[in-house]
């Protein structure tokens, strides 16, 4: 069967933007308010759709690096944490600390890139 329906983050970019342009200035007090919060959520859940996939793929390439074995996402992430917490990966590795920077970038990435400006 064809695909016949818009992706998910062209349909959620079009409700973001009718909520913006044309329901927004019209409100004021906490429906102004309220509607500015459900934007942002919008704008996030399309950036999580459009880049969280890559993102996270990238992040576990760097941790089977970091690690040197392969298992998914989640039990890298656990992995890590036990490395860290039990002092088996030192807090001034420089890999460490490039893993860490590059997951809190695409975080941001996400969760609000005008923070990466600044």
């Amino acid at each position: 069967m064809p695909d016949s329906k818009p992706e998910a983050t062209v349909l959620l970019e079009a409700v973001q933007a009718y909520l913006e342009r044309e329901l927004l200035p019209t409100l004021t007090g906490p429906h102004g308010f309220h509607t500015r919060v459900a934007i942002n959520v919008l704008a996030l859940v399309r950036r999580e759709l459009e880049l969280g996939p890559t993102l996270g793929e990238e992040e576990r390439a760097r941790l089977m690096r970091l690690l040197g074995r392969e298992a998914t996402l989640a039990e890298l992430s656990r992995d890590l944490a036990d490395r860290i917490r039990t002092g088996a990966l030192a807090l001034d590795d420089p890999a460490l600390l490039d893993h860490l920077r590059r997951s809190l970038a695409d975080a941001l990435r996400i969760n609000n890139p005008k923070w990466l400006d600044a």
